[in-house]
């Protein structure tokens, strides 16, 4: 009885994730527009799609609203000129918790919605709900990567 209550805890605490992609729709030629600040993943992805090579721009957008319909952004770096996004990457998270069992995958525990959108199709290419340990995020966010990448 003793381990079937260890192995329910242990299987309770792990991550869960839901994942809807179209692979091989993402240019990675293309800009990408990501809001600014962050907890964990809206942070990380940011990050981690710079790390690859990607046109990430965070600057202000065009027009506030809550709606996502954006197509054009401000860019600070480009000195009042509007430039257009090819995607929006969209990132809803809770504040990371300091967990015990994450203690050797990056001591954080997330709590995330990632949805990308192609402006031009109008078209969501990724939609993630997901939650686990930083590190464990991150490969799998790499993972998911590979695949919606366009191979040349």
């Amino acid at each position: 009885m003793k381990k079937i209550l260890i192995l329910v805890a242990v299987l309770s605490l792990t991550a869960c994730n839901s994942v809807y992609m179209k692979p091989g729709t993402l240019d990675t030629t293309k800009t990408i527009y990501a809001d600014r600040g962050g907890f964990t993943m809206k942070r990380s992805i940011k990050e981690t799609m710079d790390k690859r090579g990607y046109n990430v721009i965070v600057g202000r957008a065009n027009k506030m609203t809550d709606v996502v319909d954006v197509d054009t952004f401000y860019d600070d770096s480009k000195s009042e000129k509007y430039i257009k996004a090819e995607y929006v990457v969209k990132v809803a998270e809770s504040r990371e918790l300091f967990m015990p069992w994450c203690i050797f995958n990056g001591l954080w525990w997330w709590r995330f919605n990632v949805s990308v959108a192609d402006q031009k199709t109008g078209k969501e290419i990724l939609s993630w709900r997901g939650r686990g340990c930083q590190n464990s995020s991150i490969r799998k966010l790499n993972e998911i990567l590979d695949e919606l990448e366009k191979k040349d």
